[in-house]
């Protein structure tokens, strides 16, 4: 491919402004053109408004750059401009199929043919060129659709990646074409011609996503995709970027240009809108985006706008409003009334259509507005949102999705082509007229992705089906659609019955998302008896035959078995059905798999046995047989439990293959290292050199481990290839390799979970890692297999061999064809004769491709429509399936199965009741028939039990079921309690209080509580809470310091009693070193103690220095004073006046008026909490007292008994609690009080019920009546019994009383007497303590019932109070609004006032800084005339020549250009400053005639005169420096005066702002002054009189307190008396101040002479003036000192350490002299203790013979020897064993040996005799024992 200027000519140089380096720009853009930048150009200079984005800087230079000439580019090296005719060849630019090298294989193996699909689902799918033509994105493909003829040409990618975008140019001469990929083009297209024109290069990393051209056509702007969302604007006939910039940091939908501004842009996409514009600044020309910020408004997608004239831009929302944007931010929201949305869904696309606004909705409907009316909307309310409704609005239809539309002119009439995301392009016409017609569809597809495909067996038809819920039958030879049928549910999965299931070849097998498979049947009408003749007959209908539901979920795959006598469906529900295929579809059976089913495949006829391959999604691949119908039992369930089942679990092997790879690459390197290490060594010995030492290899890197991924790969296909064997294609991480693989031969197979089965080959295939293969299909001679890939390509392979292998897959044919991104291919089918291809895909589109065959051969071919069945036109319509929730067949039939089981179980129930409702009957009976028996013959109610263990087991039953029925009802138990839980907490947890009424004792007195309600959070937590958790805080806070202070007392004390014992033990170093420090510190501290002195006194001069008071100096007293008198002297005019005016401090707004109302909330809560306190304190008390004299009576009783009764007093009564007193006690319940209600009212509604039935109840009525009378009997006989116990006890006491009464003595009398007496007192005292409870409680109550009313009074004023500023705070919540708005207008303003104060103060400033370089430049004038002037002398006869020559002016062009661009902005006096200087300059001019200053003249000095040259020429640069100065001072005043009367309007504005408010507050007073106020005074308070008696009006009266006026009055007199005084203040004040002037220069004069002496005396002393304060804070060297010490510290330290270390060497010598010798004694001992174990042997041997003789004694005594000697022997033993363990921790020698040996010393562990006759004759103690 050539570019442009190769075309033209061969002799001139290529363009150098290429993609990747634009810096030019070609005036035909219609921009302006740009100054040069040079070094400015790499300045960051985008302003882009936007808090949600951050690009880098390195991006923003390389991208944000502008395009302009670069510095010094001469004219000659511009560029060649690309001619107007230029165009390039389609042929060389679109891509072709890849085909491997060197195989043979024939470009054109495959062509296409013709495009079914249509991508509806991209946001702009369409574009119109003129009436007759449509363009459209198809996968790869830019198809142009003849709406006429129906026929298609296409236009293919150029780099085979796909097409993001296609955009018409105004003049529809031109189309771009957006592509996709790594570096994608972007081409622009002629029109007709399809001639590519410009290739646009560079624009975008991996694809374009849209574009749009400007009005005028000269510019077209571009977005990118991820990762860089590049905005690039294109001079695209030139192939030029003009500029670009990052457009957002997430995905942008669209880009268009203003179309009345072409220096605008707008963007939008994700959560975003950006407005742009080309910006001229000081670098050239910018992008400058502005992201729109949504403020109130919920961010959202932004799919539709537009761009208004006005700058304006109209968006949509994704709930369907409108968004109008000003500046950046949303001005208003617009809706429909009610508050509707504009649309329901988004708003995908808006157009400004001849003064009209055209919205466009995913809800099918187009609605046209008043563009007037939105662009001059504005919002009313704080919602932001206006009403309004549209002018006309067009539904399309149902079930439409508009996303775009595109209008022409057909026949000078308005037509709009619309795209339908429901798969259809419609015709519109949008006029709303009496003719307008309706909407026409011209074209139908599937939407989405194509879910299946089949291709008929028979003939040319193919069958596909969607999620959109229809299958369609079309013709791919005469490229038509030929039927469709719609359903409920969208279709997943399809199959074409093959010719052995129906010969005519019109049966379809379709699986829906929802479970269902319905068989279809496609047949020709026109052959029907019914409609034979008849015209506009469809080619083909689809009738229903059967639909059924074997599965719950999305039926994945259908196959027919080869002989056609079964069906398997597969599902995502994990399993597979089997039906017999007959001419009504029969279920089989099913059975479980362990994954969802991705695919079936019976076995080809060239097997033996018929057999299903199963691929599952996670891995698991199954064989099973056909299942034989009359082999299954399938009364019960259909599920297959017994079917031969063969499993294979996929076990990853990539890693393996990968780390092979690895190792073989490595060793290759290495033998090829190593072969060129062996020649290079050959070739250094070849000439003579030797050969060095080798250097060390370098490591090898680790080889990576085998990886195994969690989750299994997903099998995406397979086919056989043997019996038992099949390849595998996968994806995810074992995407790139085809696996063969093969069932196990094992009879008994292990869990299929736990299997990890492998492929026996593997065979790579190339370019599949990132994509591997989701479709493999076969023609039906096998010679060819066809793939489809991830990325919607198409692969070819040739087979050879009907075995596939590595050689076999090395040569491919491969084609883009569908989108690259998300055209995923879903099915590739063959024509039964193999002459055509069909391919569909997950991005809608339907491809069919010639297999090496030009179209000329397929003109005579034609698809055959299969005839309908016989007595099809008859047959009742199939039943269909609609409800997505129907059972499937399996649930059906358990659902049967289980009906049935019920009614058994039923029916078995009723006969077993009709049983025992019988054996009721005939018990009852005998019953009645026993008690009409005589009483001595009737059986008792025990003898009816036959056995006791019957009652037992029944009441064990009742017991269960009791548990069980509690089980049941737990939940509705629980629901109970939470909603009685819930009603509590409602009206009673929300009380504080309830209302308690506390009664007196002897009086009708009473006093109650108030009800209240808890105080809201927000108040309590406000005033109440914060300060109780401080003073919590503080306590626990100073505990906690206490604890710590104690705990740091203790370590103190002890550190203080160790300092005093090393101070005790010091040697006579410490004491020098201590010594040494003290002097130091003694020094430090006199140098300190000056040092602070002299700081001290500097300190004290400046503060008197600083506290000397100003000129304009006020005592801080008095201006306090004044302020104190300001505030507090108070404004007694009545706030109904005229002229008064609300203190800004007095501002009263909702805030604090709440604030108000909830402190006097609070306030009335404390106040009557308080008193519901004391209340249920004196409850409590009269419940103590109640209590109390409960126990005072029963001591009153006690003492009663011993009086007689005529002496005894009567009892006070006990006081009784009311119920008001405890109304808690009401809601006090439990369980069993519950329980019991229920079951007496259970009792009596059984009893009443039963005293209802039939008389064969009489029976048991009699003797329940009986039972209860005999338990009444029987308690009135116990009761009986208990009274003539109790009196037979009284009796007999009484009788003993008698017995042992006898006459008392006059000591008992005595006695007596006194205990009367004594119980006389107590009786009386109790009975007045009693009383005196009684009465001080009652005193108690009326004390704080009078209390209460006191309260309850001061709670009315306080309730009117709070009434009053409610109605106040209505009253300003209503202002509130108004107000905020006066107030924000003041602040605004006097922000801006600051503002622009602030900006006069810096030009102030500036001018000030002008003026003084001013005046420099004048001085350096003065002084360069003062410094020629003395050049000159005197009575020099030049001097009038050389000062003529010094004042002469010479034009300098550059000046003159200056002096003209700024003319414009020179005042009036700079003007007359030029003027004259001009004249002046002409003067010289006319002068210049007669003297040539060029030429010194004769007899002048020649230096004199080049000095003067240079002089001149310095003046004229100060001169010029002057002019420019002053020229920027008089801009600068020109300005400060504009800001100037900008800051005067803003202060009116201001001045006039805070009017209004004054004026609103005013009236705000005024309504609030209309409010009545209660104002309750008593009589002495009114002094109010007319007539000298109160009148009955008292509007005209005034409130005042008491207070106040005498504060007033007395006020007059202080002021009076203050006045005198501050006279008397002020003379005495004068007096001072002069007596304080004369003392003042005294003192100067006395500081004068001193200062004089003092100079004099350091003269004598030092010889020179010094700085005697240096001299008296002059110190030792602190650091050396310190550093001396630290010296001496450290060696007085390391002494100490070596003298403790040589003393504990001598210590540890010793301990280990002690051990030594312990250990030799030990060793010693054992030595002797073995010895004496020798001699008892020897003695045991020797008394071997005798042992008879010693049993011949008396049996006893031997025994108790024998049992002697043994425990000794024990002993003994036990004390070599201590032994023998001291040595081993003696022969060990280390760390614990010290700790070990003195554990055995506490323990008497060493060796020790346990009594003195074991040291002394161990012979004896053991008797020698021979064994």
């Amino acid at each position: 491919m050539s570019s442009p200027n190769e075309q033209e000519g061969a002799d001139e140089k290529p363009a150098e402004s290429t993609p990747a380096d634009h810096s030019s720009v070609q005036s035909e853009t219609g921009l302006p053109k740009e100054s040069p930048a040079g070094g400015e150009q790499e300045e960051d200079v985008e302003q882009v408004e936007t808090d949600t984005e951050s690009i880098a800087d390195d991006l923003e230079e390389q991208d944000n750059t502008q395009v302009s000439l670069k510095e010094g580019k001469s004219p000659e090296k511009e560029e060649k401009k690309i001619s107007e005719t230029f165009f390039y060849s389609y042929e060389d630019i679109y891509s072709r199929p890849f085909v491997t090298e060197d195989s043979g294989i024939p470009i054109n193996l495959l062509t296409l043919k013709y495009s079914f699909g249509y991508d509806c689902i991209r946001s702009v799918n369409l574009m119109v060129m003129d009436s007759q033509s449509l363009l459209y994105v198809a996968g790869n493909q830019v198809v142009i659709l003849d709406l006429k003829t129906k026929s298609q040409s296409y236009l293919r990618s150029s780099s085979g990646g796909g097409i993001g975008f296609i955009v018409a140019h105004p003049t529809r001469q031109y189309f771009a074409v957006g592509e996709k990929g790594e570096e994608p083009n972007l081409i622009i297209y002629d029109y007709p011609s399809l001639k590519p024109y410009r290739i646009l290069e560079g624009g975008t990393k991996k694809g374009y996503v849209f574009g749009d051209f400007n009005h005028t056509g000269t510019l077209l702007a571009s977005i990118g995709s991820s990762p860089d969302y590049m905005l690039t604007i294109w001079d695209w006939k030139q192939e030029k970027i003009v500029l670009r910039s990052k457009a957002f940091s997430q995905d942008v939908y669209r880009v268009t240009f203003s179309p009345d501004n072409e220096e605008q842009l707008t963007t939008a996409g994700v959560g975003h809108i950006r407005f742009w514009k080309m910006a001229h600044t000081f670098t050239g020309l910018k992008l400058q985006g502005a992201l729109g910020r949504f403020g109130k408004t919920a961010v959202t997608d932004i799919i539709g706008y537009v761009e208004l004239p006005d700058g304006k831009v109209i968006s949509g929302a994704e709930w369907g409003n409108l968004l109008l944007w000003e500046g950046g931010l949303i001005k208003v929201e617009l809706c429909r009334a009610g508050h509707k949305p504009c649309h329901n869904g988004p708003v995908s696309h808006i157009v400004l259509d001849e003064g009209e606004l055209v919205t466009v909705g995913k809800d099918g409907f187009i609605r046209v507005w008043n563009f007037e009316a939105i662009d001059t909307a504005d919002s009313v309310d704080e919602t932001g949102l206006l009403e309004m409704e549209p002018m006309n609005e067009l539904r399309v239809g149902r079930n439409v999705s508009l996303s775009f539309m595109s209008k022409i002119h057909d026949c000078g009439q308005p037509f709009w082509y619309a795209q339908d995301a429901n798969g259809r392009i419609w015709k519109l016409d949008l006029t709303f007229s009496n003719v307008t017609h309706d909407p026409e569809c011209l074209c139908t597809f599937h939407s989405g992705r194509i879910e299946a495909m089949s291709v008929s067996p028979m003939t040319y038809l193919m069958a596909t089906t969607a999620l959109d819920r229809s299958v369609r039958i079309y013709d791919f030879i005469s490229n038509s659609q030929q039927s469709e049928i719609k359903f409920k549910q969208g279709g997943t999965a399809l199959a074409w019955a093959p010719h052995v299931v129906n010969p005519n070849g019109s049966v379809i097998a379709v699986g829906f998302e929802d479970g269902v498979v319905r068989i279809i049947e496609v047949y020709d009408p026109k052959e029907l008896p019914t409609l034979a003749g008849r015209a506009n007959i469809r080619n083909a209908e689809i009738n229903l035959k059967q639909a059924f539901k074997p599965h719950t979920t999305a039926v994945t795959a259908l196959a027919y078995e080869r002989n056609g006598d079964v069906l398997a469906t597969g599902s995502k529900d994990k399993t597979v059905f089997f039906f017999a295929v007959e001419d009504e579809y029969k279920p089989i059976g099913f059975i479980h798999v362990p994954g969802p089913v991705q695919a079936l495949q019976w076995s080809p006829p060239s097997h033996v046995a018929s057999m299903l391959l199963i691929l599952c999604e996670n891995g698991y691949v199954l064989q099973v047989p056909a299942p034989l119908p009359e082999k299954q039992d399938t009364a019960s369930t259909y599920h297959i439990k017994n079917l031969p089942t063969e499993y294979f679990h996929f076990y990853s092997i990539k890693s393996r293959i990968k780390l092979e790879e690895e190792i073989a690459l490595r060793e290759r390197k290495k033998q090829e290292k190593e072969k060129a290490k062996l020649e290079w060594i050959k070739q250094l010995q070849e000439m003579g050199k030797e050969v060095e030492e080798e250097e060390p290899e370098e490591e090898e890197e680790p080889l990576p481990s085998i990886y195994i991924p969690e989750e299994p790969s997903p099998i995406l296909c397979g086919f056989y290839s043997a019996p038992g064997k099949f390849w595998l294609s996968l994806g995810g991480y074992d995407s790139g390799f085809l696996y063969h693989c093969a069932f196990s031969s094992n009879e008994h197979q292990e869990d299929p979970e736990n299997r990890q089965d492998e492929p026996f080959e593997v065979i790579p295939i190339e370019g599949t890692d990132d994509n591997p293969i989701h479709q493999i299909s076969f023609c039906n001679s096998r010679l060819l297999m066809f793939c489809g890939m991830q990325n919607g390509a198409l692969r070819v392979y040739p087979l050879q061999d009907k075995d596939l292998s590595v050689n076999t897959l090395k040569a491919y044919w491969s084609l883009s064809v569908h989108d690259n991104d998300y055209g995923q291919i879903r099915g590739i089918c063959c024509s039964y004769d193999d002459r055509f291809l069909i391919t569909c895909g997950g991005d809608g589109n339907i491809f069919t491709f010639n297999i090496l065959s030009p179209e000329d051969v397929h003109e005579e071919l034609k698809a055959k429509i299969p005839p309908p069945r016989r007595g099809l036109e008859k047959e009742k319509a199939a039943e269909d399936i609609e409800d997505p929730n129907a059972c499937n067949i399996e649930e059906v039939k358990q659902k049967r199965e289980y009906e049935r089981i019920m009614k058994e179980a039923e029916d078995k129930k009723s006969k077993k009741r009709e049983e025992l409702i019988a054996l009721r009957q005939q018990f009852l009976f005998l019953l009645q028939k026993n008690q009409e028996l005589p009483k001595h013959m009737r059986l008792q109610r025990e003898q009816y039990e036959m056995d006791r263990r019957v009652f037992e087991e029944l009441n064990m039953q009742t017991a269960q079921r009791i548990q069980l029925v509690e089980k049941e009802l737990a939940w509705e138990h629980e629901k109970h309690l939470i909603g009685l839980q819930k009603l509590q907490n409602w009206f009673r947890d929300s009380l504080e209080f309830d209302t308690v009424v506390v009664h007196a004792i002897q009086s009708n007195h009473q006093i109650s509580t108030y009800r209240l309600v808890a105080i809201s959070e927000k108040y309590y937590q406000d005033k109440e809470r914060p300060s109780w958790k401080k003073t919590v805080l503080k306590r626990a806070w100073k505990k906690k310091e206490k604890r710590e202070s104690i705990r740091d007392r203790k370590p103190r004390v002890v550190k203080r009693e160790a300092d005093k014992l090393k101070t005790k033990v010091r040697k006579p170093t410490t004491c020098f070193i201590e010594r040494k420090r003290e002097q130091i510190r003694r020094l430090v501290e006199k140098s300190d103690k000056e040092k602070a002195k002299i700081m001290k006194r500097k300190e004290e001069w400046e503060k008197l220095y600083k506290s000397k008071p100003s000129d304009d100096y006020e005592d801080p007293r008095d201006v306090q004073a004044i302020k104190e008198v300001q505030e507090n002297m108070g404004c007694y005019k009545l706030k109904t006046a005229t002229d008064y005016r609300v203190p800004q401090e007095k501002y009263m707004n909702t805030e604090k008026k709440t604030m108000q109302l909830a402190s006097l909330e609070v306030l009335i809560y404390k106040k009557k909490v308080n008193m519901n306190k004391q209340i249920m304190s004196l409850r409590d008390f009269k419940v103590s007292i109640i209590e109390e004299i409960r126990c005072l009576l029963q001591e009153l009783k006690s003492v009663q008994a011993a009086l007689d009764i005529s002496e005894r007093l009567p009892l006070p009564l006990i006081p009784q609690l009311h119920p008001d007193e405890v109304p808690e006690k009401r809601f006090e319940y439990d369980r069993d009080i519950l329980l019991k209600f229920k079951e007496e009212q259970a009792a009596k509604a059984k009893l009443q019920e039963q005293l209802e039935e039939s008389p064969s109840s009489g029976a048991f009525r009699y003797s329940l009546k009986s039972s209860d009378k005999e338990t009444g009997s029987l308690q009135q006989t116990a009761s009986s019994d208990r009274m003539k116990r109790s009196s037979s006890v009284v009796i007999e006491q009484q009788k003993i009383f008698v017995i042992e009464k006898a006459e008392p003595t006059e000591m008992e009398l005595e006695i007596l007497k006194r205990e009367k007496i004594k119980n006389l007192y107590l009786q009386e005292t109790l009975i007045n303590k009693i009383n005196e409870l009684v009465t001080n409680f009652d005193a108690e109550l009326r004390f704080l019932r009078h209390k209460k009313l006191q309260l309850d009074v001061q709670m009315k004023y306080a309730d009117l109070n709070y009434i009053t500023w409610f109605e106040e705070l209505l009253i300003l919540k209503n202002a509130e609004k108004n107000e905020n708005l006066l107030q924000g207008h003041v602040n605004t303003l006097q922000s801006e006032q600051e503002a622009m104060q602030s900006k006069l103060n810096s030009y102030l400033a500036r001018m000030e800084d002008k003026k003084s370089e001013i005046v420099k430049l004048q001085e350096c004038e003065k002084a360069l005339y003062a410094s020629f002037q003395a050049s000159l002398g005197e009575n020099n006869e030049f001097a009038h020549f050389l000062t003529k020559v010094l004042k002469k002016k010479f034009n300098c062009v550059k000046k003159k250009v200056e002096r003209e661009t700024d003319e414009k902005d020179e005042s009036e006096e700079e003007s007359d400053e030029e003027s004259s200087s001009e004249s002046d300059e002409e003067d010289s001019g006319s002068e210049d005639e007669i003297f040539d200053i060029s030429v010194c003249p004769e007899n002048c000095d020649k230096a004199l005169f080049q000095n003067t040259i240079q002089l001149r020429e310095k003046l004229l640069d100060i001169k010029d420096a002057l002019i420019r100065e002053k020229k920027v001072a008089a801009k600068l005043r020109k300005e400060y005066n504009v800001l100037f009367e900008k800051a005067k309007s803003i202060e009116a504005s201001l001045n006039t702002a805070e009017k209004e408010l004054d004026i609103f507050q005013w009236k705000k007073q005024q309504k609030l002054n209309d409010l009545y106020v209660v104002v309750p005074l008593k009589l002495h308070q009114v002094e109010y009189f007319f007539n000298g008696e109160i009148p009955r009006d008292f509007s005209q009266a005034l409130v005042f307190t008491n207070q106040s006026l005498e504060y007033l009055q007395k006020r007059i007199v202080d002021l009076h008396h203050e006045k005198i005084m501050q006279r008397e203040i002020y003379k005495k004040a004068q007096k001072q101040y002069k007596q304080l002037v004369r003392d003042k220069k005294e003192m100067e004069i006395t500081i004068q002479r001193l200062e004089e002496k003092c100079s004099q005396l350091m003269m004598l002393k030092f010889g020179r003036v010094v700085d005697f304060e240096a001299v008296q804070a002059r110190s030792v060297n602190i650091r050396l000192e310190e550093l001396e010490l630290q010296i001496m510290e450290k060696e007085y330290e390391h002494s100490q350490e070596i003298k403790e270390c040589a003393k504990r060497i001598l210590d540890l010598e010793q301990k280990l002299m002690m051990l030594t010798k312990e250990n030799t004694r030990k060793a010693r001992q054992l030595n002797q203790f073995c010895l004496e174990k020798q001699q008892l042997e020897t003695k045991l041997d020797s008394l071997k013979d005798d042992w008879g003789v010693e049993f011949q004694g008396p049996r006893t005594a031997d025994m108790k020897e024998k049992a002697r000697m043994e425990s000794q022997l024990k002993r003994l033993a036990h004390d070599e064993a201590i032994l023998r363990e001291e040595i081993n921790f003696l022969s060990r020698k280390d760390g614990h040996l010290f700790e070990q040996l003195s554990l055995l010393t506490r323990n008497n562990q060493f060796l020790q005799p346990s009594s003195p006759q074991d040291l002394e004759a161990p012979d004896q103690i053991f008797p020698v024992l021979k064994p």
